[in-house]
């Protein structure tokens, strides 16, 4: 079953995800439900915060023509998709940024460049309740760091430019006024 996105303006998105603790078939099931979303929206990644909920938990799945590197090869060819990351955190990364359009489900038509490292060391528990680490570059680096920022109420609008806000500022506006109106 999809499921309803928050968008700006829904204070759910600034809330501060809680770390998971146990993997229950709730947990099983809020994944499944969030992949279904994710895909149906044509998205890369989908954060707990974005469909309700509060869970220190994403999902992502780059697809194969979207891991391409500066090299024409694939980024992360051996880091199976889709991911379901519980409880994750970025334990180190490089200092090579990669500035790039980032947008998200929770601000539909709405595209910022964004300054991410290019590469990232990550942790995170699966849906088998097992420790995991990955190193991610590129597209998936980003993903996961924007989804991590989903999980501590940090948004797209935070990282983009004071000037990007000001154009974009009537489209935000409309966006949270939008959003206040449905809740």
């Amino acid at each position: 079953m999809s499921l309803p996105i928050c968008t700006y303006g829904n204070p759910v998105l600034r809330k501060k995800a809680v770390d998971v603790v146990e993997i229950t078939p709730k947990i099983h099931e809020l994944a499944k439900e969030m992949l279904e979303t994710m895909y149906a929206e044509e998205g890369v990644g989908l954060a707990a915060e974005q469909v309700g909920h509060t869970a220190r938990m994403f999902v992502i799945d780059i697809p194969p023509d979207g891991d391409i590197g500066v090299d024409d090869t694939r980024d992360n060819p051996d880091i199976e998709m889709p991911l379901v990351m519980i409880n994750p955190k970025v334990v180190e990364h490089t200092n090579e940024v990669q500035v790039g359009p980032e947008g998200c489900l929770s601000f539909p038509d709405i595209f910022a460049n964004v300054e991410r490292w290019y590469e990232v060391d990550a942790e995170y528990t699966d849906l088998d309740g097992v420790r995991q680490s990955i190193h991610a570059k590129g597209l998936l680096s980003r993903a996961i760091q924007h989804e991590l920022d989903h999980l501590d109420g940090i948004l797209l609008v935070d990282r983009m430019s004071h000037v990007k806000k000001v154009a974009l500022g009537g489209k935000l506006k409309r966006l949270a006024k939008q959003t206040k109106l449905a809740l």
